[in-house]
């Protein structure tokens, strides 16, 4: 669990509802149910709109990163691809063969399997290329995802906030009913202004980073199988694979 993550995640809600305190008024005057339905179905109906359902389906899966990341030690992956080498150079690439099925890892095991299978060191670094790329991809269009909806959301928290005053304007004719209606109006833009500054856009700009972190663990992955397939010296592999981590 990353818990600067979640700190950060709570103290979004803190701060709003502290500030909301400090400012005079009451945590009560933040619910509005019809703010609440305009900013955030409204986000989701937009989202709906652009993009594809298993685009939407992965972004909801790659949540969990932001608050329980992948490991990322490229010193260790060296480490390891060191290890790889020897055993290699001792066994042969056959005795690389009880490493795939320890593997966890599916990109992993598959640079391993094209490896034991014999496979030529520009064949091996072009299939384990295409699906880097690949994978990048459609993990950069999840995190897009709440990118956009870091867009959306203020937005229709304007909408919202338009939709109150034009039933503020509705009732001028009673005074008493001005001053709760401004406020619940304004609520709906509250909402999508926080959702998108403290959530949305913050959550995108982490799962970028951790995406990025990920492609370069593989292209470590990539480099450290090529070598072992073009039958280089673990020292050499492993002085090449440093360079990564400068």
């Amino acid at each position: 669990m990353d818990m600067v993550s979640l700190i950060g995640t709570i103290l979004g809600f803190v701060v709003i509802i502290l500030g909301t305190i400090l400012k005079g008024s009451t945590v009560a005057a933040l619910w509005n149910p019809a703010a609440f339905v305009i900013v955030i179905f409204g986000t989701l109906a937009a989202l709906l709109v652009q993009n594809q359902g298993k685009v939407l389906k992965h972004a909801l899966k790659m949540m969990s990163m932001v608050y329980k990341p992948p490991r990322h030690q490229p010193g260790d992956l060296i480490s390891r691809i060191v290890g790889w080498s020897e055993i290699s150079r001792r066994q042969g690439l056959l005795g690389l063969e009880p490493q795939i099925e320890a593997e966890s890892d599916s990109f992993i095991s598959k640079g391993l399997q094209l490896l034991v299978d014999g496979g030529e060191p520009e064949a091996i670094r072009s299939v384990l290329e295409v699906d880097l790329e690949t994978r990048e991809a459609v993990d950069l269009a999840g995190a897009k995802v709440y990118e956009n909806a870091g867009i959306y959301s203020p937005t229709l928290g304007i909408i919202g906030a338009v939709m109150g005053l034009m039933a503020v304007m509705q009732n001028l004719a009673d005074p008493s009913k001005l001053g709760h209606g401004i406020a619940a109006a304004f609520v709906a833009t509250i909402y999508g202004v926080a959702l998108a500054n403290m959530f949305m856009l913050p959550m995108s700009a982490r799962l970028k980073s951790l995406i990025s972190k990920q492609s370069k663990m593989r292209e470590i992955l990539i480099e450290g199988l090529v070598s072992i397939a073009q039958g280089d010296n673990p020292r050499q592999i492993e002085a090449r694979l440093q360079g990564y981590l400068t």
